[in-house]
């Protein structure tokens, strides 16, 4: 096989900035003063049904049991570890590709397997050997009584 003809991994996904709508929200937590007068959180709304992902990959985001996606199909991503809002920002729409390129390819398909002969006798093998240790525990009775 040629290297041409090789499938290799599907390129990472990436997501436009216009089906994203993000807005800056005060953080929560501690913080004084800033976290009171600053809106440099991040709220992130990412519609998954409209969106221009493909068709599979929308199917496996939807089925995803994440508490951050909703019942209409939104995915809603809060960022507010930083102290700005531009880095915020960027880590919203990092958390976002990570979680589409998590569900971009699809899992692989479980082929089922049957056990070798060799070790379905190793199986009973075992078996026969804890049989004799445990016979051999039993009470040795007399043939006088």
């Amino acid at each position: 096989m040629s290297p041409q003809s090789a499938p290799g991994p599907r390129p990472l996904l990436t997501v436009r900035e216009d089906e994203v709508e993000l807005s800056a929200i005060r953080a929560q937590g501690a913080g004084g003063q800033n976290v009171n007068k600053v809106s440099s959180a991040i709220h992130l709304r990412f519609d998954i049904r409209a969106s221009s992902l493909p068709d599979d990959v929308k199917e496996r985001l939807l089925a995803l049991r994440d508490s951050r996606i909703t019942q209409d199909g939104v995915l809603v991503i809060k960022a507010q570890q930083h102290r700005t809002q531009d880095m915020n920002r960027l880590d919203a729409y990092s958390r976002l590709h990570e979680l589409i390129n998590s569900v971009a390819l699809p899992p692989k398909p479980r082929r089922a397997t049957k056990p070798s002969y060799s070790s379905k006798q190793e199986r009973l093998a075992g078996k026969s050997r804890r049989s004799e240790t445990k016979v051999s525990r039993a009470t040795v009775r007399r043939l006088d009584d």
